[in-house]
């Protein structure tokens, strides 16, 4: 049974077909760790393990959810790289001239190489998702962590970016604070729109690899 695909109404409610695999995944191995040790071997009418009747059932969701995970790591791989070229061409175009204040030219070049970095992470292991073998137990635990820590070093470059274009602004602007911020608020609207559509998947996937078993939510 463990083996079958589960149609209930939980699993069609997680987000992307790779944290249903996830779930799927995740139920199998419980109920495989509770069972008989000569129950994983039965065989039923056809002569299918329970292992060989799940990745028979589950072949399909295993493609969507390598579908799913390839199309969002190729798309914020997209945006980390746009990043790394801002950031790097930033680097050597100094804000303001010799009379700018040190502390905020300080900020500016700190941010800026965070950002730079974080986001040259980000694009390594957003590739390393892209030629993963996407194994079925990939999806348990090692793909999900690598999305996980993608996204998250994808948003605090998104972040210190724009620490980067804030101390930028005040510092040509002279600490302008009736130009400078509105400036900054506009800059940040494509940016807060791009983390309102992602976030939630990071969130998601941290719950479903780190948060309890099956067995304690279902409690």
């Amino acid at each position: 049974m463990a083996g079958m695909m589960e149609h209930s109404t939980r699993v069609n409610q997680i987000p992307g077909a790779a944290l249903q695999m996830q779930r799927e995944l995740q139920w199998f191995k419980e109920v495989e760790r509770i069972v008989h040790p000569k129950d994983k071997e039965t065989t039923n009418k056809k002569g299918f393990t329970p292992r060989q009747l799940f990745t028979q059932n589950h072949e399909k969701m295993m493609k969507e959810g390598e579908k799913w995970m390839k199309d969002t790591a190729t798309s914020c791989t997209v945006v980390g790289i746009l990043i790394v070229t801002i950031m790097f061409q930033v680097a050597f175009t100094l804000p303001g001239d010799n009379n700018r204040d040190p502390g905020l030219f300080r900020v500016f070049m700190i941010s800026d190489a965070l950002s730079f970095f974080l986001s040259s992470t980000s694009v390594l292991i957003f590739l390393g998702i892209l030629t993963s073998r996407y194994t079925e137990d990939d999806f348990l635990k090692n793909l999900p962590r690598q999305m996980i820590i993608g996204l998250f070093t994808l948003f605090c470059s998104i972040a210190t970016m724009m620490i980067t274009f804030s101390s930028a602004l005040l510092i040509i602007l002279d600490e302008q604070l009736r130009i400078s911020i509105p400036l900054i608020c506009l800059g940040g609207v494509p940016i807060f729109f791009f983390l309102w559509i992602q976030f939630p998947i990071l969130k998601d996937m941290i719950i479903s690899t780190y948060g309890p078993s099956i067995f304690e939510t279902g409690k």
